[in-house]
């Protein structure tokens, strides 16, 4: 697959920025190690069979494509949106992840479980993923305690269940992998759904959000799992610090859902940077096309690189001790 020539300015300007070659206009994806120019690796998130799956589609078999970088030892997984329904893999997937790369940021595009998958099963992909990620941290370059999560609308969705829904890792656990934290150590939400409430969602709940509430949850949840899928409900002190982006004129996903889980995350005190643009639809991406909104990726690059995690570390891709948020057992089962 070629980079959009648009996109590939970016990452080269990016690239330059940060003193790093951005992927070859000949389709080099910086998937292997010590070879820029190999293809993503795509990671199955069970290889031994999907607990709950109800066939062997493709569908049924969540995973990742790792895309390497190996400068900053950050990485980032990317959840696209659509609706828990359909994966829009190239405009909130592949392209962020090219974008993260010419920073030196390595990124793993989420394909998660949809409908007919009902919640849990999407969670459980993402905290899975983290698992795996987290584990294999020295295999991949990457450091342990720099692993954040990125959505899109829906996607956007899981990455703040999976930032507000997370475990240390069970150290009894039978499962190597499960002895593993599934926090997040930042978030990044764009135009999120955030809020089942109908006081943000409209009347209509699950029919909110191109029906998303439907498809994650099915025809008739309980109130109680409502307010527990609404994120904004359920932030803590442990929440990762998080950065929002989102325009106010978004027709299908209320800019109200990011306002919100801004203002749990300060009332929480966690670290906390939102952007809103007045104007641009839903679905926007990065941006590219509108001279606007082509802002914001700038402003992401900017608090990461105040959160320093943009910054190599000396010794990258070497094992570290490891705290209790960043277990590194394990490997994909």
């Amino acid at each position: 697959m070629r980079i959009p020539k648009l996109l590939l300015t970016i990452c080269l300007a990016a690239g330059m920025a940060f003193g790093q070659a951005a992927p070859g206009a000949s389709g080099g994806r910086g998937g292997g190690r010590g070879n820029p120019n190999a293809g993503p690796q795509t990671i199955p998130l069970w290889s031994n069979g999907v607990p709950g799956a109800r066939g062997d589609t493709d569908a049924d078999k969540p995973e990742l494509t790792f895309y390497r970088a190996g400068r900053s030892g950050t990485a980032v997984i990317i959840a696209p949106g659509g609706a828990y329904r359909n994966l829009s893999m190239d405009g909130e997937g592949r392209q962020e992840a090219y974008w993260f790369n010419a920073m030196g940021v390595s990124a793993f595009v989420l394909k998660y479980r949809l409908t007919p998958y009902h919640h849990p099963a999407e969670l459980n992909d993402a905290q899975r993923a983290i698992r795996i990620v987290r584990s294999r941290a020295q295999e991949f370059g990457i450091q342990p305690d720099r692993i954040g999560m990125m959505g899109f609308s829906a996607g956007g969705h899981l990455t703040a269940t999976a930032g507000t829904h997370f475990d240390a890792g069970k150290p009894d656990a039978a499962e190597p992998l499960d002895r593993v934290s599934s926090r997040p150590d930042f978030l990044i939400l764009c135009y999120p759904v955030i809020s089942f409430q109908s006081s943000v969602a409209g009347a209509n709940v699950l029919n909110a959000y191109a029906a998303s509430g439907r498809n994650l949850l099915g025809d008739s949840p309980d109130q109680k799992t409502l307010d527990n899928l609404s994120d904004e409900l359920q932030v803590t002190a442990q929440t990762p610090p998080t950065f929002l982006y989102h325009t106010t004129n978004d027709s299908l996903v209320a800019v109200e859902n990011s306002v919100q889980f801004y203002l749990a995350l300060r009332k929480a005190h966690v670290p906390a940077e939102m952007h809103l643009f007045e104007n641009g639809p839903h679905g926007s991406g990065m941006g590219l096309t509108d001279p606007s909104l082509s802002a914001w990726p700038t402003l992401l690059m900017n608090w990461m690189r105040g959160r320093g995690l943009l910054t190599a570390v000396a010794g990258m891709g070497e094992a570290r001790g490891v705290g209790a948020s960043s277990g590194r057992t394990g490997g994909a089962n």
